[in-house]
């Protein structure tokens, strides 16, 4: 009671229902008397209406009707205005019966003073609601919780909160409920949304350990150190908690409780929300033929979600695994009714089967994303990489430029900087060889260069959980490597909106943040599985792997990179090239591949690529 006495919005909503409620009295009076008050009628309502309003401010505020926000007025609040009007309206006649005995008082106003008060004080918050909430439908209400469900403590009793609750409450098969909203904003203490009380701040959660069964962030907004600081204090409580994806990682942008999932890495990796340009996508790719290779790949698959969005006119997915492909064009078919999807089992290295691909589907944007990604796996087998990232790439683009696509993008990597592993000099050349090949057509060939993707098939992340849940020690190359990360879902966005940008020639740099030490996310990941670093897991330091490096960079020095309209994506412009003996070195180091010579293949490639430093 005292945190809602000592906030000001309590005061402000005194003084407008105060208001509100002296206009429904007088109005009272002005109806019963039709709209003409003789002296005596003026003397009676100026000697009453005082102590009627307090009466009923304080019968409001008893029954809890300034403990709620007005943005979230439901049923259970009108409600509680019903219940508040009618006991204020008892307490006011019997008051007027016993002091006047209703002498010189019209009964009737009392009455229609009362269907006024519920006019004014619920009309006025269902007015808030519809203009904070444009889109909110009242469906909410009391629904009885039986002893068996589960408690719930929401921490934040913002917008998402709020949703989550509504659902709760609309929904009783989720057997949930919700006991009680923390939020550190210190206007929203001491007041309830629909009727679920905002007991306290963050840091104190361990007062009502014995209230929750489980707890529910539903500030998905926030990320990094004030995340790890949440996280630690729902660990100290020893029960479960869950999150609420952002809206970004929702698909429809709708917040449902059926969305929550566990805390992962990418929640506490400090991101902020993508922004994009969501006019220039539609442009782009609303009614296109979009091929996808790589389709069934952590970054293939999440550009086919997100590129639903924009409702292209038809989509390929094109990949050499069958498992990955059969995976991905039934995940396409569920989310998209209204787009045709093809499905193609292809390896790109087959300029045949490409080019029936393209004959058969006739793309007008390309996304690229096809590459084998594993350093240590290529530095065994260098002709592998040669001919899926180089021959591969070389293929898609020479067919695209010839049968009319209008975009293509090829999906990069900061190993392609100063390489020093076969990896990473073969996604050079691939990007040398989109940077060389515009020109002489319509189609804008283009490159997104970016860091390592959290989760992704060739990211560490699933290695650590698969090593945490066997209780294996965490295995580190060295303590102090680093690399830059960002989420499939922010790297899928912003590949398609750098994609949407390009002019032609441009290698697109992703803004990947601060580099992460890969000890501290080891240490993070144990942390979210309950367990304490050193102590439940030990982590073991195993050395460098072959081509690896301690750090990654997204530019060398004299690029020139330059800033775009996008404050997340920067730009190399395309420099002068010469084309035919660009394409002459690839030959040459196709057919080194073609003969398995790993020496050749490095020699080749250091023709090519003279910053590439093999180990």
């Amino acid at each position: 009671m005292m945190r809602q006495l000592k906030n000001p919005y309590l005061y402000l909503m005194l003084l407008a229902d105060a208001v509100l409620l002296l206009s429904a009295h007088f109005s009272a009076y002005l109806l019963r008397f039709e709209f003409s008050l003789d002296p005596p009628q003026w003397a009676q309502f100026r000697s009453a209406w005082h102590w009627i309003i307090l009466i009923k401010l304080v019968c409001f505020y008893l029954f809890g009707l300034y403990r709620g926000m007005w943005r979230y007025t439901s049923l259970v609040d009108l409600k509680k205005v019903f219940l508040a009007a009618v006991t204020s309206s008892l307490i006011v006649t019997s008051f007027v019966a016993f002091l006047y005995q209703f002498q010189g008082f019209p009964r009737s106003a009392f009455l229609i003073d009362f269907v006024l008060t519920l006019l004014f004080i619920g009309g006025i918050r269902l007015g808030v609601r519809m203009v904070l909430n444009p889109g909110s439908v009242m469906r909410e209400g009391f629904r009885g919780n039986g002893k068996n469900r589960k408690k719930i403590i929401i921490l934040g009793a913002g917008f998402t909160g709020e949703k989550v609750v509504r659902e709760i409450l609309d929904s009783p098969a989720m057997e949930m409920k919700p006991v009680a909203f923390l939020d550190d904003d210190r206007s929203k203490q001491g007041k309830s949304i629909h009727g679920v009380p905002v007991k306290g701040t963050l840091e104190e959660m361990g007062k009502f350990e014995d209230e929750f069964d489980e707890i529910l962030i539903a500030i998905p907004s926030v990320k990094g150190e004030q995340m790890r600081r949440i996280i630690s204090a729902c660990e100290k409580t020893g029960k479960r908690f869950r999150i609420m994806p952002s809206l970004t990682e929702l698909i429809d942008g709708r917040i449902s409780v059926k969305a929550m999932r566990d805390v992962k890495f990418e929640d506490l990796l400090g991101r902020e929300e993508v922004r994009l340009d969501t006019e220039l996508l539609n442009r782009t790719y609303r009614d296109k033929r979009i091929l996808v290779t790589g389709a069934g790949g952590s970054i293939g698959s999440e550009l086919i979600r997100q590129l639903g969005r924009y409702r292209p006119s038809a989509l390929a997915l094109l990949d050499f695994s069958e498992y990955n492909l059969f995976q991905i064009e039934m995940a396409a078919r569920r989310q998209f009714d209204a787009i045709p999807v093809k499905a193609y089992l292809v390896d790109i290295r087959s300029e045949e089967n490409l080019r029936r691909v393209f004959a058969e589907f006739r793309p007008e944007v390309v996304f690229h994303a096809a590459a084998y990604k594993h350093v240590p796996m290529q530095e065994l087998n260098p002709w592998e990489a040669v001919l899926n990232n180089v021959r591969g790439t070389q293929n898609l683009v020479t067919i695209a430029k010839e049968t009319g696509t209008e975009r293509f993008v090829l999906v990069s990597t900061d190993k392609a900087v100063r390489p020093t592993n076969i990896m990473g000099a073969t996604k050079r050349v691939a990007e040398m060889f989109v940077e060389c090949v515009n020109g002489g057509s319509g189609c804008r060939f283009v490159a997104v260069r970016f860091g390592n993707v959290l989760g992704s098939s060739g990211s560490v992340i699933p290695i650590f959980e698969e090593q945490i849940t066997a209780g294996m020690p965490v295995t580190v190359t060295h303590p102090e490597v680093t690399r830059f990360f960002m989420s499939t879902v922010e790297a899928a966005q912003l590949i398609l909106q750098a994609g949407s940008m390009g002019k032609g020639g441009e290698i697109f740099i992703l803004d990947m943040g601060r580099p992460v030490k890969i000890a501290d996310m080891a240490r993070d990941l144990i942390r979210l599985h309950g367990l304490e670093p050193e102590k439940d897991i030990p982590l073991r330091i195993v050395g460098l792997r072959p081509g690896e490096k301690l750090f990654e960079e997204l530019i060398t020095e004299g690029e020139g990179i330059v800033p775009t309209a996008h404050e997340k994506i920067r730009v190399l412009r395309g420099r002068h090239c010469e084309f035919a003996p660009l394409n002459e070195k690839i030959d040459a180091l196709i057919r080194a591949a073609l003969g398995y010579d790993a020496a050749l293949i490095k020699s080749r490639l250091k023709a090519i690529v003279p910053e590439y430093t093999p180990q």
